[in-house]
């Protein structure tokens, strides 16, 4: 069957690169996959999955993947002050070094050609999931695993004057923090992330965290958040990137994946030229996500330029966070 249909490659083998690759071997299309670093890595990344339904996994191919990941069903936010909100969650904690093996483990086993450390142009053909485009931007992502850092949820998540902060289980004993946070001048190295939350007025949570073990340091920027300038055949980060205090991020690159492949299977098929395609699943994504990128990004814009009215709001019982959380997903 494999030789009747088109091959498809994916330059990009982060999540959405990935769950499609899987997806197109399990249904015959032949696929290579080039992934600029290896694996398996740390990202900048939340590593919190939450709102993908498991119909979406079980379609991708991927669900048995997901089986070792951390329930989580509490989450609590907080500003310098103290706690601000709590709220109940539908979540998973699981880290990407863990995941992303998984999956090209997988993509592999079900006949795909994998080049690590290796580019590719986009053209033809080449479906782009080769992350976020560079961009000037103001803020910069932090991220590293701590052991033994006590919670007080399954999830918090830190507003701070200079960003915010989330910590997750993810299992191991391990909790993953990540941040976003105004760029400034004098911070870097492994203490950057220290540094932003002490900058931020957010000097308990830094002190939990240092007093913690820590590794996995690991930095991003060059990024702006919304609609991307991807290729025309663009999924995951390369297509849109929602503000990452939504927890959302994992999700929509695996979403975006399931967006993509009936698209791919016609074209594999001959059934669609490649920009038709491509246009098909431009459209499936807008559709799936205009309205939680939309309230993202006008939610981020609050907690950036105001956050201590947000906070005061909440604190008041006048932000309905389960209802904010449904926009969001």
């Amino acid at each position: 069957m494999a030789g009747l249909m088109k091959p498809v490659m994916i330059a990009g083998g982060g999540l959405a690169g990935l769950s499609l690759g899987v997806a197109l071997l399990r249904r015959g299309v032949e696929v290579a996959l080039h992934e600029a670093g290896s694996y398996p890595r740390h990202r900048v990344c939340g590593e919190y999955v939450s709102g993908v339904t498991g119909e979406t996994l079980e379609r991708l191919g991927i669900a048995r993947h997901f089986r070792g990941a951390v329930p989580l069903t509490s989450a609590r936010w907080f500003d310098a002050a103290g706690p601000v909100a709590t709220m109940r969650v539908d979540a998973m904690g699981i880290s990407r070094w863990v995941l992303d093996d998984l999956l090209q483990r997988d993509f592999q086993a079900s006949g795909g050609s994998l080049h690590v450390n290796s580019r590719t142009e986009p053209g033809e053909g080449i479906v782009w999931a080769a992350g976020r485009a560079k961009a000037r931007g103001n803020w910069i992502g932090l991220k590293c695993h701590a052991r033994g850092l006590d919670l007080d949820k399954d999830l918090e998540m830190h507003l701070g004057r200079n960003g915010y902060v989330g910590l997750a289980r993810i299992g191991g004993g391990l909790v993953n923090v990540c941040g976003l946070f105004r760029k400034q001048q004098g911070i870097g190295g492994k203490g950057a992330l220290l540094q932003c939350l002490r900058s931020g007025g957010l000097d308990r949570l830094a002190d939990r965290i240092g007093a913690a073990q820590s590794d996995s340091f690991c930095a991003v920027a060059g990024f702006r958040f919304g609609r991307q300038q991807g290729p025309e055949f663009s999924i995951g980060d390369a297509a849109r990137m929602i503000p990452p205090f939504t927890g959302n991020g994992m999700t929509m690159a695996i979403e975006s994946a399931a967006c993509a492949l009936d698209p791919l299977l016609e074209y594999a098929a001959g059934k669609l030229s490649w920009r038709e395609a491509a246009e098909a699943a431009t459209r499936a994504q807008q559709r799936r996500f205009r309205r939680r990128m939309g309230a993202a990004i006008l939610m981020q814009a609050l907690l950036s330029s105001v956050p201590g009215l947000v906070c005061a709001l909440a604190r008041q019982g006048c932000i309905p966070a389960p209802f904010l959380l449904r926009l969001v997903r």
